[in-house]
């Protein structure tokens, strides 16, 4: 006897997920470009496959691509089963969703509830989470309350963040979340940022958990994450929020920047690359002086220079232009576990004192 079938506008109930497992069906291109986070993916048509169907429906006619598109599913469904889905009992409970919630999730859904599971599937397919995605946003940023920490690069903005975390406090670390470190050699070696679309899933994932009534802390950013923009109405929040200022001993800002970025030790020709890239800024005489140093080694010697002429003239530039409320400031002489937490509580007192005043 077939299972039920559900349909559901929710992929999500109470900050977690009630499927056992989420299916996106469609292609491994739509899939790259955005999905619900924690959905593997199961195409029902692969990339070169969705291309032929739609170009059969174009070219020859709608009756011939369903008819194409049917025998492909139905050869993709039965692969999942004999593969990933081999091992499932019968009481495992899937979420299906495609484009719409319509044919590629049908076809899946109704094999499911043919064997016996209760396969539940998203009503509106993926066009119906997105637009979930952009509400939320939109709603979360209208009365979420970041506080930012804003200090210039290597002064241990991330790790404070994860000392908060440790103590309980809400934090939203923007950079994990982009994967990568923010400034110009902020690519994290082996990891591409993802697309623009599941950035945002990503963000909307951290972002829902939250208590909205009390203070969420997060670093300072510009507009801009690597390649990927912070969304517009998070990006507006942050530009209205309160900041502690994080000021780090010069000595302790080189060591962290070593130990953070250390492939720049690695691969110095594509720290070579990057250096060429930034000459229409500095000019040759500085980009110059900086080949050299790369060239002898010297990274200590390099990073204070960066720092010096790159980092902190940006940081001053660009923190000049924007008006905060300063809550406190918070100096670290180093970046080692007892100053980070020492920090972290510092900064705890400040945001509880930030939350004391919003109630009254």
């Amino acid at each position: 006897m077939a299972a039920p079938i559900s349909i559901t506008p929710n992929w999500h109930h109470n900050g977690s997920l009630p499927f056992d497992t989420i299916i996106d069906v469609r292609s491994p291109a739509e899939y790259e470009l955005d999905h619900i986070p924690g959905a593997i993916n199961l195409p029902v048509l692969s990339n070169d496959e969705r291309a032929e169907v739609g170009t059969i429906y174009k070219q020859q006619s709608p009756f011939l691509a369903r008819k194409r598109g049917a025998a492909l599913i139905s050869q993709n469904i039965a692969a999942h089963l004999d593969k990933t889905l081999k091992d499932k009992n019968h009481d495992w409970s899937p979420l299906v969703y495609c484009w719409r919630g319509g044919q590629r999730s049908g076809a899946m859904a109704r094999i499911f509830s043919e064997i016996g599971w209760s396969v539940s599937v998203l009503e509106g397919g993926y066009k119906h989470y997105r637009r979930q995605v952009q509400d939320g946003l939109t709603s979360i940023a209208k009365t979420m309350k970041p506080v930012l920490l804003d200090g210039p690069t290597g002064s241990g903005k991330t790790l404070i963040l994860h000392a908060l975390k440790d103590q309980g406090v809400q934090v939203i670390d923007l950079e994990d979340i982009a994967c990568h470190r923010g400034s110009v050699l902020g690519a994290i070696p082996d990891q591409e940022q993802p697309a623009q679309r599941l950035f945002e899933s990503l963000l909307y994932q951290a972002l829902r958990p939250i208590d909205l009534t009390k203070t969420v802390v997060m670093e300072a950013e510009s507009s801009k994450i690597g390649g990927l923009h912070i969304p517009d109405v998070i990006w507006k929040a942050m530009l209205g929020a309160s900041c502690i200022n994080i000021s780090t001993k010069l000595d302790a800002r080189v060591d962290h920047i070593l130990n953070e970025y250390h492939h720049i030790t690695t691969e110095p020709d594509a720290l070579l690359r990057l250096i060429h890239g930034m000459t229409n800024r500095h000019g040759y005489a500085i980009t110059d002086e900086w080949k050299t140093l790369v060239a002898d080694k010297h990274w200590r010697g390099l990073v204070m220079n960066v720092i010096a002429q790159h980092y902190d003239p940006a940081y001053q530039g660009s923190s000049g232009r924007r008006q905060r409320r300063v809550l406190g400031a918070v100096h670290l002489d180093a970046l080692e576990q007892d100053h980070l937490y020492q920090a972290a509580r510092d900064i705890k007192a400040l945001v509880l004192d930030q939350d004391k005043e919003s109630v009254f």
